[in-house]
């Protein structure tokens, strides 16, 4: 089974030539064959959603539609990528510090629940309340909450962010304090406005120093343990259904080794899921049965992309038990291919960005896929919706990227399983970087959706056999340079031949009645 997951693309298929002579790929779809199940695809609410969400009507509507509807055009077409999961962040209040807070973007900064005072204002982070909402009213019902920095109020120098970058930015006398504001914020959002997180994620990225910029905060391995069982104790007193997300890492190589500049806030895996580790937490009742990591520096060259993924997998396969979500990503490297300055509105950001989900999928069988930005102000490779950087009102942009990200969110939906895909076109490596990389998944309606990236300069025609006699229609959906998720019937299963454009994304979905 290990060699069938790492491996699955080396299988013994073969290329013909159709009946024009052009080379035909044949691909073998076992739906017998499972692997993880897909919760959902998200993106999160930071930083922009705090002055969008409070955007005229129709603006703040139109972003919306794009990232959450499930609805299509008169054509068929969706208009908009569907969203299954939706991540809201938990502000520490730096907002009120204006420049004090030594963070310079405003942007940046975020406003909090808890006040000076000890009392809660609920009606702080009105645009992102607005956001979760309008996610919640289109159909999304998977949220995690997730902090950057506990409350300004508690941290040891009363800032959003460290001053040394080595030690957390909140004492052991105040993980109680930290606990029972994390109580109070999911109980308000489930009693009052009906949302109820699923998941909670109190230490992210614990591993970068956090000391300026935006809210952050270090913590390493024995505080973010001790820290932890505090949580847990204080969820289970108070009865909280959320679960603590673990263990949210900087970068997926954080989980799986040792680093030696960071030895104690690295392999995280066994830290905290290795019952004979001082800092297991396996045991405790509200840990969710995952781990989290994020994608960043880690995708080039595709050497390292892969192997990454594949110790993820090996150590899966140690922890039967563990589900791994790859939980933030955007574009931070400057690499032969791509620079992450600049924004990335065309096909070679949706492209090199496909073949990372591709391979967190494929690879390292990933459970969750989440983009970090859902919108974004900024020059820089890290948004789905882009717009200007106005407080009141400004324009939006949609990108080739969000689009490509709906090939996977819109037709994947919860509880999908990945099943076996099996093709020849060289070896792994090659194909990652060149080639046709397909993946398939059965939903639990019955449907099967394949997804082909297409990284070539010319089109490409896919043998798609599977259970044909099962499949009563094919319909495609093609994100490329003019076409955004475009729909077109295909009508009943005849010769399984399909043709995928150069430098496209196509989605094909089968449906069985």
């Amino acid at each position: 089974m290990k060699k069938w997951i790492l491996l699955s693309l080396l299988s013994s298929s073969f290329y013909f030539l159709s009946a024009q002579g052009q080379a035909v790929v044949e691909v073998n779809i076992d739906a017998a064959i499972t692997f993880q199940t897909i919760h959902n695809f998200g993106a999160s609410d930071a930083w922009a959603a705090q002055y969008v969400g409070l955007w005229p009507e129709a603006k703040k509507n139109k972003v919306a539609e794009w990232l959450f509807s499930t609805e299509t055009d008169a054509t068929g077409s969706p208009k908009g990528i569907g969203l299954t999961a939706w991540r809201f962040n938990i502000g520490a209040g730096s907002a009120t510090q204006e420049d004090d807070s030594g963070i310079k973007d405003p942007w940046r900064r975020t406003e909090g629940f808890l006040q000076a005072n000890e009392t809660y204002d609920w009606q702080k982070q009105a645009g992102q309340r607005w956001f979760l909402q309008a996610a919640k009213e289109q159909g999304v019902d998977q949220f995690v909450a997730f902090v950057n920095s506990p409350p300004i109020y508690f941290t040891k120098n009363r800032k959003a962010h460290s001053d040394d970058g080595l030690s957390a930015n909140l004492s052991s006398d105040n993980y109680a304090a930290y606990a029972n504001f994390l109580t109070d914020v999911l109980h308000h959002f489930k009693d009052s406005l009906a949302i109820d997180f699923d998941y909670v994620s109190p230490f992210n990225e614990p591993q970068w120093e956090w000391k300026g910029g935006q809210e952050g905060s270090p913590w390493n391995n024995t505080e973010l343990a001790a820290a932890a069982r505090v949580i847990d104790s204080i969820f289970q007193l108070e009865k909280i259904n959320s679960k603590i997300e673990i263990t949210e890492a900087g970068a997926i190589d954080y989980v799986t080794g040792t680093k030696k500049k960071h030895q104690n806030r690295s392999d995280q895996i066994e830290t905290f899921f290795n019952p004979t580790s001082p800092h297991y937490l396996g045991s405790l009742s509200t840990l969710a049965p995952k781990v989290a990591a994020h994608s960043y520096f880690t995708t080039w060259p595709v050497e390292k992309l892969k192997r990454e993924r594949e110790r993820i997998a090996e150590k899966l396969l140690k922890y039967p038990d563990l589900e791994y979500w790859m939980s933030e990503y955007c574009i931070l490297e400057n690499n032969e291919e791509i620079k992450g300055k600049g924004r990335g509105l065309g096909m070679q950001t949706a492209l090199y960005v496909a073949r990372v989900i591709h391979a967190d999928l494929t690879i390292a069988n990933a459970s969750a896929w989440h983009w970090w930005l859902a919108m974004s102000p900024y020059d820089f490779k890290d948004g789905l919706v882009y717009h200007d950087k106005n407080v009141a009102d400004g324009a939006i942009y949609d990108s080739k990227l969000l689009w490509a990200f709906g090939n996977y969110a819109r037709f994947i939906r919860p509880g999908a399983s990945r099943i076996s895909v099996s093709y020849a076109d060289r070896d792994l490596t090659d194909t990652l970087q060149n080639g046709v990389l397909v993946s398939a998944y059965k939903n639990k309606d019955g449907s099967v959706v394949v997804v082909a990236v297409n990284q070539k300069e010319t089109a490409v025609d896919l043998e798609l056999n599977l259970d044909s006699e099962s499949y009563v229609k094919v319909t495609s959906y093609v994100t490329n340079t003019e076409q955004n998720l475009k729909s077109k019937v295909l009508g009943k299963l005849k010769d399984g031949i399909f043709t995928v454009g150069e430098k496209s994304i196509t989605t094909f979905v089968f449906q069985s009645k």
